[in-house]
């Protein structure tokens, strides 16, 4: 049976959307691997149903600044994603990627943000391209947009798009391990509801 909101996932649903991430989070720790020219891991990630609030909560403090990566899904998936990079995770890229001991989000140069986009599209295509082989839809993702924001004002955006379809976000996170440093990351997943019930069908978790 088709389901009205985010909320009314069962357990079989998510589970598979676990799947998925699991799957994305490898194939997107192997990528980073080979560009950061390291070991990367990253823990079986979680998949959690929130209030706009309560995600808030999770992230942490809403006037911590961090940057982010934004795209929107079309295709047979309607919605939007959005990868969080916390200022740690941000210096460890840069460190990684360009030899400086830390990023200052407020004076970033073009290398910078190019450096933190590229590595947020591979994050995030990484679960389209796991979302995609396990259900067989077809997602075509915008140019991704970077920007640097508090917390606070980086959850606006998904609220301001989403917030017609349900009062309800889905989250992943998950720790990446780089080098042994485990870093904090999130995974905004946002498809619209009608979306969200193509994929379980796909799936098979609900009846077609």
């Amino acid at each position: 049976m088709a389901i009205q909101k985010y909320e009314e996932m069962g357990d079989l649903a998510i589970d598979m959307l676990k799947e998925i991430g699991s799957i994305g989070g490898g194939n997107a720790a192997t990528a980073l691997s080979s560009m950061l020219n390291a070991k990367v891991n990253m823990a079986l990630p979680e998949v959690k149903i929130l209030g706009f609030n309560a995600a808030l909560n999770l992230l942490g403090d809403p006037e911590e600044l961090v940057a982010a990566i934004f795209v929107e899904m079309s295709g047979e998936l309607n919605g939007v994603m959005l990868f969080i990079l916390t200022k740690e995770f941000s210096d460890e890229i840069v460190q990684k990627m360009l030899g400086k001991p830390s990023i200052d989000f407020m004076e970033m140069d073009e290398i910078d943000t190019s450096v933190l986009t590229e590595i947020g599209n591979i994050v995030i295509s990484s679960y389209i391209t796991a979302m995609s082989s396990l259900s067989n839809v077809e997602v075509e993702l915008s140019v991704p947009q970077f920007t640097v924001n508090m917390q606070g004002g980086i959850m606006s955006v998904p609220i301001a798009i989403m917030g017609q379809h349900s009062d309800r976000i889905m989250m992943i996170t998950g720790k990446f391990k780089i080098d042994g440093k485990a870093l904090n990351s999130n995974m905004l997943l946002l498809p619209d509801v009608e979306s969200l019930n193509v994929l379980m069908k796909k799936l098979g978790v609900i009846d077609g």
